[in-house]
């Protein structure tokens, strides 16, 4: 599995920013993420409203894998040590 898929597991219930390849940015609570990195949010809120005022009235979705391009994190959820940790193991197991 995916150093990311483990990495975004840790992250369900916190608050994101994903930016979609179409530049539609979504803010919400990570739900669930699954192995080809597709994620579900609740709460959500569209960053530009005046763009995309059709979904001022949605209020969770689900979003494909590959049409991501970012996802923002903030700094205090990020534990730094699991990632270098994944990092080692996983580059052990290429070698």
């Amino acid at each position: 599995m995916s150093m990311f898929y483990y990495f975004f597991k840790t992250l369900v219930g916190k608050e994101v920013v994903v930016e979609l390849k179409n530049n539609l940015a979504i803010r919400g609570k990570l739900h669930s993420v699954d192995q080809y990195l597709n994620m579900k949010l609740d709460e959500i809120d569209v960053e530009d409203k005046v763009q995309h005022p059709h979904l001022l009235s949605v209020k969770n979705c689900f979003i494909r894998g590959s049409t991501i391009r970012y996802v923002q994190i903030p700094p205090k959820d990020v534990n730094v040590d699991l990632l270098q940790d994944a990092t080692r193991h996983e580059h052990a197991d290429k070698s």
